[in-house]
């Protein structure tokens, strides 16, 4: 087993070209980066199907290939332990993306092979996961923590959380990062029966944690006069979705969920302003995206959104806050605008892609070099 200068393997994700999440775009965006850079980067890139691993090549990015059969969370078990597998037969440097099987991160360890894992938020802490899911998160962060060489937090209350686990010099603290959007075209906005800066965003899974039943349930309180929509999925067999469309005025509009980037990069955009109910988790992508488009945000008053928005953004903790903080910015016109250059101010300080991947170049390279001596 040899070892190349200034190699990565990722893993953790689904792979390459973003498709599915947060994680795989990071994953795109820095794999794409380091190349540039010089470096060799291969990526675990998860196939439904079957057959052997193989091999190919995306804009001067190494994939493997591992197929494997469905596509759900068992499937992405396999695929994590395969991966891991065939990582630990090479000595390069690992990046792990989440700790959700870290328990397999044992392997590379004992075959000496190095580790950096990004910690992500506190999965085991979620609402809406059982016990069995909740125990498996639980005992695979404990893993993680012990397991990596090296550890990432997204935002500083996890680093703070992971230092309970572990010795702080353990730990470096490098957010997620977003791109900064300047004169996106209307016309996806229009299509959609929207006028521009004339309704907010709130992109957010369904679920309880999100604020979702607060945040329509303030806003519907009252006419405003703009409009706010609402992405995600809402089933008609699931209670909160239906209570939170029960909950809805006719100036609430759900769209569905969309996945088309240029549609969402409009849509943040031209809104008068973005709704960031999540109560949990470290820096969350979406937030970053909002303070990288100038979107004034309204957020849950909790200490992971209030350093990441920072005190240009406005708080609030129930229907009641969030309709009075909303009345406040939907009336005061300079008030927008200073909040638009806020957050704008708050992205260029922390939050750019080019200020995310130096640090981390910084980390890995540390790391290449103790794979080194």
């Amino acid at each position: 087993m040899t070892t190349t200068p200034k190699t990565l393997r990722i893993l953790g994700t689904r792979g390459i070209p973003a498709a599915h999440g947060g994680f795989e775009t990071f994953a795109e965006r820095l794999a794409l980066y380091l190349v540039a850079r010089g470096w060799r980067v291969i990526v675990y890139c998860q196939e439904t199907g079957t057959g052997p691993v193989f091999q190919d090549e995306w804009r001067g990015v190494e994939r493997v290939r591992i197929p494997v059969t469905g596509d759900g969370a068992a499937s992405t078990i396999v695929f994590d332990w395969r991966a891991t597998l065939h990582a630990s037969n090479h000595r390069d440097l690992c990046l792990t993306l989440g700790y959700n099987t870290a328990v397999f991160c044992a392997l590379l360890r004992l075959r000496g092979v190095p580790n950096v894992i990004n910690m992500d938020g506190i999965e085991w802490a979620r609402a809406k996961w059982g016990m069995v899911a909740k125990t498996w998160f639980w005992l695979n962060e404990r893993l993680g923590c012990w397991l990596g060489n090296h550890l990432v937090a997204d935002h500083p209350e996890i680093k703070k959380h992971l230092a309970t686990r572990v010795s702080e010099r353990k730990i470096t603290m490098i957010p997620y990062g977003a791109d900064e959007l300047r004169d996106v075209p209307d016309a996806r906005v229009r299509a959609m029966g929207l006028e521009p800066g004339r309704y907010l965003t709130l992109i957010a899974r369904a679920e309880p944690e999100n604020s979702i039943l607060e945040v329509v349930s303030g806003f519907s309180a009252a006419r405003r006069g703009i409009q706010l929509v609402v992405l995600g999925n809402y089933q008609p067999g699931n209670a909160y979705h239906q209570a939170v469309k029960a909950a809805a005025s006719d100036e609430v509009k759900f769209p569905g969920a969309i996945y088309d980037p240029a549609v969402v990069q409009a849509l943040r955009f031209h809104s008068l302003a973005y709704v960031h109910g999540h109560q949990v988790g470290g820096t969350n992508p979406s937030l970053v995206e909002a303070l990288g488009a100038g979107n004034p945000v309204l957020a849950h008053a909790n200490h992971y959104n209030r350093w990441v928005a920072g005190e240009g953004a406005s708080y609030f903790a129930s229907n009641a806050e969030f309709a009075l903080r909303l009345e406040e910015l939907v009336s005061n016109v300079e008030l927008q605008k200073e909040r638009q250059r806020q957050s704008r101010s708050r992205h260029a300080e922390v939050f750019t892609w080019q200020t995310i991947f130096e640090q981390y170049e910084t980390l890995l390279l540390s790391s290449v070099a103790t794979v080194a001596r």
